[in-house]
């Protein structure tokens, strides 16, 4: 893949994390699906419009169709603007269709996107709409290395792909059925994951000194990130193994 094809971020450990970059095509498939799901949104609110108002409500209450009409506009603006800030904020950068196509939003720095920074890229996303099929914004992709549209450059963020679950395997240490103690992994982002399991995957590539002290400044950020006392683990790599696993294992990683 050319250089110009991913996000590349130095971490302070001095271990280089690469994020293809998602291009026009995977993003279009993206928003393809998340306005089919909101298209059935609609629907489903006009079939409970047409339900309520065609009973004996609209009779008892003349001005019920100006109230209905009024909740009705409200509800679509926010399905339409809140929808893709919504889910980049609680699934951590994805939509339903982001799910779908394989990609996420991050911040230029890898970490996760926070919600003031989902609502800013997506505010923007009237004026890469203009004057239709995302006119605007496909030729700010089309003029930028890393394929942002007006709404990223606003908020800091770029979009990648996943990387895919056998690609970014590491090599484990730990038995299999090993008992491991259980972490808050809750409260890790998927670029901690990711500077976990690329060193993982590279230790075997260092000197027994780089080795030893990069895996002791990553198990102390983690640590601190876990809320767990900062001291020398019993063995810095079984530690980052266990929270890998752990990480995977549970129902947040995708």
């Amino acid at each position: 893949m050319d250089s110009l094809d991913k996000l590349t971020i130095d971490t302070p450990e001095q271990i280089a994390i690469e994020f293809p970059l998602a291009g026009i095509g995977s993003r279009f498939l993206a928003i393809a699906f998340d306005s089919l799901l909101q298209l059935i949104g609609y629907f489903v609110l006009l079939l409970i419009a047409a339900f309520v108002l065609g009973g004996e409500l609209r009779r008892l209450w003349p001005s019920a169709w100006n109230w209905s009409a009024a909740v009705f506009t409200l509800v679509v603006f926010c399905l339409y603007w809140g929808y893709y800030a919504f889910f980049e904020t609680i699934w951590k950068g994805q939509t339903p269709g982001k799910r779908h196509a394989g990609i996420r939003v991050i911040k230029d720095t890898g970490r996760s996107i926070t919600g003031f920074e989902a609502l800013a890229r997506n505010l923007l996303r009237v004026i890469d709409q203009f004057p239709g099929i995302y006119a605007v914004g496909c030729v700010t992709m089309f003029l930028n290395k890393r394929s942002k549209r007006l709404g990223d450059f606003v908020a800091g963020t770029v979009v990648v792909h996943e990387k895919k679950e056998e690609a970014a395997e590491p090599f484990f240490n730990l038995q299999p059925g090993a008992q491991l103690p259980v972490y808050p992994v809750a409260k890790l982002s998927t670029t901690e994951l990711a500077l976990i399991e690329t060193f993982l995957a590279r230790r075997l590539d260092l000197s027994p000194e780089v080795r030893t002290a990069t895996a002791q400044r990553i198990a102390e950020r983690i640590a601190q990130k876990l809320e767990l006392p900062v001291r020398p683990q019993p063995d810095n790599e079984d530690f980052l193994e266990a929270v890998a696993k752990e990480y995977r294992d549970s129902l947040r990683y995708r």
